[in-house]
């Protein structure tokens, strides 16, 4: 986010306490979901900028993803840090995604979107199963919405939180981003 400051704008950085993550054992997957998943087709950074502009879509409410945040993930994906989980609808269309920075086994989630039913949950499912390889693996997703709520994520006080991005950190990235890298 964007905040004027005088003459420029700086880029704020967002710490929330508590922090919402969603336990790699504690997504909740509905009967429904899971039938989604047979629906669709999966892949990982094979469009990433497709993603990005998903969920960068002028018509979503609350959108924050400009030109220069856009470019910014769009370098990092270059240099191997942000990766995108693609959903593709039967027809070969792009259904849905997600996108975030994978660092060890932290996978900081940033936006997700979807042009099809349960597309987006469907990314967050594979994601999550690409994840739980990692001992001390952390999806975090910053806020607990009354949507991700519902997915299962809970919000954990900083302390906790940073006690646990320590060990993430140390975890190795895991092998799904290491075959896009």
């Amino acid at each position: 986010m964007h905040v004027q400051a005088g003459p420029q704008r700086v880029l704020a950085w967002w710490s929330p306490d508590p922090r919402g993550i969603i336990p790699l054992d504690g997504l909740r997957v509905s009967r429904s979901l899971r039938r989604s998943c047979d629906r669709y087709a999966v892949t990982v950074d094979r469009a990433f900028e497709d993603v990005i502009d998903g969920c960068a879509d002028p018509s979503r409410t609350g959108r924050w993803i400009n030109e220069e945040i856009r470019a910014a993930y769009v370098r990092l994906h270059h240099l191997g840090w942000a990766h995108s989980v693609e959903v593709w609808a039967a027809d070969g269309a792009l259904a849905g995604g997600l996108y975030g920075v994978a660092i060890g086994g932290l996978f900081a989630g940033e936006s997700m979107f979807h042009r099809a039913r349960d597309a987006s949950k469907v990314a967050l499912v594979a994601l999550v199963t690409a994840l739980r390889g990692n001992e001390a693996g952390i999806l975090d997703v910053q806020w607990v919405t009354p949507h991700l709520a519902s997915l299962g994520a809970v919000g954990i006080p900083r302390s906790t939180y940073l006690a646990r991005l320590r060990a993430a950190l140390a975890e190795p990235l895991p092998p799904i981003f290491q075959e896009s890298a």
